[in-house]
């Protein structure tokens, strides 16, 4: 998203402030579903809300505009008070995930319909060759879609604590789950090799997913 700020302020503005909903509804969704399946933990931290600041993590933001993937402010909640245990955790682990891949083909069908109203000026816009306000609205959307797709790509990976090592820990035998668990507190492990040694394989499978993604709508 850096370079769309060079290509144009106000379409990163508003790719920004998509991006900080997008951030909030991910993790309001995890809360609302633990919320549903009986653990109130969230709520009582006050992270059943849609307000950005309650979850930005301010290295996981910052990642996610230099390098495409990063992350929020995980919602703490408390897997042994939901009503139906292993479905409870898989619900709240792919709540995020479902919001983010919703909101990426929103945004990418918004980019379509902009295109079809202008597209001599969405075409212009998305060249740096000039631009037209359906157009830059229409870059603000497409950034925003491939910022909810990179999102969900790469929360769906298998790496604690991220939420694919949840859905699958949720498929996985129950008598795993106490090591499971307390293996999150090695979570910190999981992010210095995000951050180096994983750092390449992850960003070629977003790359991949992207490119998968965007041909399918925009071919």
């Amino acid at each position: 998203m850096i370079a769309l700020l060079q290509q144009d302020p106000l379409a990163f503005a508003l790719a920004f402030s998509a991006l900080l909903l997008s951030l909030a509804l991910h993790e309001w969704g995890h809360a609302y579903a633990a919320y549903r399946f009986g653990d109130d933990t969230a709520r009582r931290l006050g992270r059943l809300t849609l307000n950005p600041l309650k979850h930005l993590d301010p290295l996981g933001t910052v990642l996610l505009l230099l390098v495409g993937f990063g992350w929020a402010k995980p919602v703490p909640v408390n897997p042994w008070a939901f009503r139906s245990y292993r479905l409870g955790l898989f619900v709240v682990s792919i709540a995020g995930i479902v919001i983010n891949l919703a909101l990426a083909v929103l945004f990418a069908l918004l980019v379509r319909g902009l295109f079809a109203l202008d597209p001599w000026g969405v075409a212009l816009t998305f060249r740096g060759e000039g631009q037209t306000f359906l157009g830059v609205l229409a870059l603000a959307f497409f950034f925003a879609s491939s910022v909810n797709l990179l999102l969900a790509v790469f929360n769906l990976l298998p790496i604690l604590p991220l939420d694919g090592s949840k859905i699958l820990q949720s498929l996985l035998p129950l008598s795993w789950h106490p090591f499971l668990w307390r293996l999150e507190q090695y979570a910190w492990l999981s992010f210095l090799l995000i951050l180096t040694v994983l750092r390449g394989p992850i960003q070629e499978v977003l790359r991949f997913a992207r490119r998968a993604f965007f041909g399918f709508f925009f071919s």
